[in-house]
């Protein structure tokens, strides 16, 4: 699964605009390019800010997920900082979606989510937007491989 998720973060990095770690830069919030990730629901968008998220080292992203939109229960293997930008950020802690054990965190809250922790979130009360911080390599994998978007357009093979 790693290994997957390093190809598609190769695929999607040729088109960032990931400021290096070691100088001086900037990025203007109305340049930051967004681009849809093949592990989130097709609605959410995420921008690569700092870092080359698929390489070990600092990284800075940022995760834009519309109204309504759920990310089913997945984990991470990094340690992450989430900084809430807008919106409210809905998160749970658990294996299974469980709508009662979300926490609501409103824009400039800060969330530590230690490695391997299932979670999920919901943008329940409308858009959100989150910056995460970590180091990487990024990697994204869900409690049922069902909830996981890659998995939504294989084909079957076929079987002779």
């Amino acid at each position: 699964m790693l290994c997957c998720l390093c190809v598609l973060l190769r695929a999607f990095t040729s088109h960032a605009q990931g400021l290096p770690d070691n100088k001086f830069g900037d990025i203007y919030s109305e340049n930051i390019k967004w681009s849809p990730f093949p592990a989130f629901p097709p609605e959410a968008r995420l921008a690569i800010l700092v870092g080359e998220p698929q390489k070990n080292g600092p990284y800075v992203i940022r995760v834009r997920v519309p109204a309504g939109v759920i990310l089913r229960p997945h984990i991470h293997p990094e340690n992450r900082i989430y900084t809430v930008i807008s919106g409210v950020f809905y998160i749970g802690i658990g294996e299974k979606f469980d709508a009662s054990k979300l926490t609501a965190y409103p824009p400039g809250s800060v969330v530590v989510l230690p490695g391997n922790t299932p979670h999920f979130h919901w943008a329940k009360s409308g858009s959100y937007e989150t910056q995460v911080t970590a180091n990487g390599p990024l990697g994204i994998s869900y409690v049922n491989p069902e909830d996981d978007p890659r998995n939504k357009n294989k084909q079957p093979e076929n079987v002779h």
